[in-house]
């Protein structure tokens, strides 16, 4: 499936971005129609497809649309849109993950934040917010929307996407219906698909503000965020940098998780930021000190449940190719994303856990008494079967040796 922008889509893109990045106080007045056209819903069709999109309450999934027909389904839904008839359906919650190897844009932030600590911001403000999806205000949300977006009927769409009913599991084998957004007027659907673009869109406004407000200049401390998670980096400043942070999202009618964050000094302390852990490491040529990042235990904690879930009992059904390929694929994507920094260590136990659990699979699934490790070691794994092997792939990057 060819997910490249057909050429019309591509131009309008291009011609949006510009206007934008030229004209930063212009405000796009006629977008609606854009959004109901034929080749525009064709390409966002494909790109869910191609991406899994799961269904929503009603349960419909892509291969329910296709034996309705994909055109025809498509095309009720510009006629709709066109027409001012459609109406946001219920959404069916699903919670957000954090980076898990398939997010490669965080790795600027953790690059960034490695650069600053080289450079004496050495004090850090570790931020944590309490519930941020389920606590923006959505007039100040709107607000920030309608400064790039006066269309009418693109601002009333968004709106009912904001107060749209959110179904989940009741833990009972049925479901239930919230409302909460609607009738506190605070918080993004978790599981609507615009919810990480106005997520950000609003995260932008503190980051915009702290600059706007001269506290970039005057205390030298510089955000760094992904999403809602963002740390403040500093030079000597952090007490004054907490107090500025509480205000602001007091502004901004967010709540700080005070138990969760924290000021710390590097390289005395440390501090886990985006899946990684920040502080003092040492060179395992020179044992020479340095400040840099490693996979934080959590993570190492996280890939290892995901590798257990993977190899549970209901799974024995698998087929073992199928089985290797579904936990090579989680191997990697781990790896792809926490290459930055010394992870030999990581790496090799991450890929004990995956060792161990693969033959306690294989004995289970051919019902063979022990561990396996005389039937099935290593080499049978590694290089019969296929398992990748994180350790022998080991990227130590140049700015974190030292």
């Amino acid at each position: 499936m060819n997910l490249q922008s057909p050429g019309k889509v591509q131009k309008l893109q291009q011609a949006l971005h510009a206007k934008a990045k030229g004209s930063p106080d212009f405000r796009f007045y006629v977008l609606y129609d854009k959004i109901y056209r034929e080749d525009i819903l064709a390409h966002a069709y494909r790109l869910a497809r191609s991406n899994g999109g799961k269904p929503g309450v009603n349960r419909e999934d892509f291969s329910d649309i296709e034996a309705y027909g994909v055109e025809r389904w498509w095309g009720e839904l510009a006629q709709a849109l066109k027409e001012k008839r459609y109406r946001a359906s219920p959404v069916r919650r699903v919670y957000i993950p954090k980076p898990n190897g398939k997010q490669r844009h965080a790795q600027d932030a953790v690059r960034h934040v490695h650069m600053l600590l080289n450079t004496g911001y050495t004090d850090v403000i570790d931020a944590d917010l309490s519930g941020y999806f389920d606590s923006i205000p959505h007039a100040e949300l709107m607000q920030c929307v309608g400064r790039r977006i006066s269309d009418r009927h693109v601002l009333a769409l968004i709106k009912q996407w904001l107060v749209v009913p959110v179904e989940e599991d009741d833990g009972r084998g049925g479901r239930r219906r919230t409302t909460k957004a609607k009738d506190t007027r605070r918080g993004i659907p978790h599981g609507a698909p615009i919810s990480p673009l106005l997520s950000n869109l609003y995260m932008r406004r503190f980051v915009l503000g702290w600059k706007i407000l001269g506290l970039e200049a005057c205390l030298q401390a510089r955000i760094v965020n992904f999403a809602d998670d963002f740390v403040i980096c500093c030079r000597g400043t952090g007490k004054v940098a907490m107090e500025s942070m509480r205000a602001m999202m007091a502004r901004l009618k967010l709540t700080v998780n005070e138990e969760k964050t924290q000021h710390c000094r590097i390289p005395q302390e440390r501090f886990d930021f985006l899946g990684y852990t920040f502080g003092r490491c040492y060179s395992t040529q020179t044992g020479r000190a340095y400040i840099g990042t490693r996979p934080s235990k959590k993570s190492i904690k996280k890939v290892c449940r995901t590798i257990s879930e993977a190899t549970m009992r209901r799974m024995l059904q698998v087929d073992p190719e199928d089985q290797v390929k579904a936990l090579n694929r989680i191997l990697v994507g781990w790896a792809n994303y926490f290459s930055l920094g010394p992870v030999s260590k990581a790496y090799r136990a991450v890929d004990s856990h995956a060792t161990e659990r693969l033959r306690r699979w294989l004995c289970k699934k051919h019902k063979r008494p022990g561990q396996g490790t005389a039937r099935y070691p290593d080499e049978h794994l590694y290089d019969v079967l296929g398992l990748q092997r994180l350790s022998v792939r080991t990227r130590d990057l140049p700015w974190s040796k030292a």
